[in-house]
């Protein structure tokens, strides 16, 4: 009998620090200020625009309690139906996962696009150069 055995090798990447995720809420909240919504809104947008999900055939019966127990992970992680699968009776459901389980490169590409959607309404975040050598730091 033979074992199956799968490798990936890929770059080394540290866990999101709590750092991060800490200067992430607070721009949510400020973009969430602005805006007038709640800044965890303002994160399930951000995560559904640029983060990270798995694409799931889910039995069209299971759709709505696999949705409910994948939700209750987090506040980023939620799932939604986008489709029809390409399996009769199963719908094509998108499984996000909250920024908990990024990398620092995934989480300096969850706070480049918040603090991209910050500057584009004009707010100007306090951070300034500092937030850059971070978010460069981050992404190395």
């Amino acid at each position: 009998m033979q074992d199956d055995i799968s490798a990936e090798i890929k770059k080394w990447r540290d866990h999101r620090s709590k750092d991060a995720n800490a200067l992430m809420w607070a721009v949510c909240q400020e973009l969430g200020a602005a805006l007038k919504i709640p800044k965890e809104e303002v994160y399930r947008k951000a995560i559904r625009d640029v983060g990270e999900y798995e694409p799931l055939p889910i039995k069209a019966c299971a759709v709505e309690k696999f949705c409910s127990n994948w939700a209750t992970k987090g506040v980023g992680w939620f799932a939604e139906v986008q489709d029809d699968s390409k399996i009769p009776g199963y719908k094509l459901v998108f499984a996000y996962y909250g920024s908990s389980t990024y990398d620092t490169l995934a989480m300096s590409r969850l706070l480049d696009y918040l603090i991209d959607d910050a500057e584009q309404i004009g707010i100007v975040l306090k951070a300034g150069p500092e937030l850059e050598q971070r978010l460069k730091e981050m992404a190395k």
